[in-house]
């Protein structure tokens, strides 16, 4: 797999979904649409950029644990909404910090002449989820990318997403 650009920026922006706000990304691959499926949904795959899961997503839930963020990151309760392979996820958790917070994530892939389209969406309910989030999915999102093209993740910095681009996000989400 390749993929386009890893050149740190924000690159989310904010869309209206049903009448929620959405803190929204889009990332491109050189690649067929089962593999960045694969690259979003398979353990052995996502643990090389965000995290790894246990469980049977048949079951509409699995057992989700950050690895970037260090060994200590306690495991998050991740219900899966919708699974549409190899086109849509639809999934939501409680806020890590806060349990009464749900926090809404939407997964949708497109292919056209090669090239897959990762288009991922976040729920913003407030600025100051967005000053945090946003950056935070740049970042990993750009982990994905190095990831998929054969790079190192661990090269990708999160000093140079955060509190950078924090301004980006109030200013988008405002």
């Amino acid at each position: 797999m390749t993929t386009t650009d890893t050149t740190p920026r924000p690159t989310g922006r904010r869309e209206e979904r049903d009448g929620t706000t959405y803190v929204v990304f889009e990332r491109t691959f050189v690649a067929p649409i089962a593999d960045v499926w694969a690259a979003v949904t398979e353990p052995e795959r996502l643990v090389r950029w965000i995290g790894t899961w246990t469980g049977d997503p048949a079951s509409g839930e699995v057992a989700f644990r950050m690895t970037a963020e260090g060994d200590d990151v306690p495991e998050e309760r991740i219900l899966i909404d919708e699974c549409h392979e190899p086109t849509r996820l639809v999934m939501r958790t409680a806020r890590p910090d806060d349990e009464s917070e749900v926090w809404a994530w939407q997964l949708d892939l497109s292919e056209a002449d090669g090239v897959t389209t990762l288009t991922f969406a976040q729920e913003v309910v407030n600025v100051e989820l967005a000053e945090g989030v946003g950056p935070g999915w740049d970042y990993y999102l750009d982990r994905m990318v190095a990831a998929e093209a054969g790079g190192d993740p661990s090269t990708i910095d999160f000093d140079d997403y955060y509190p950078k681009f924090a301004a980006h996000y109030r200013a988008e989400l405002a």
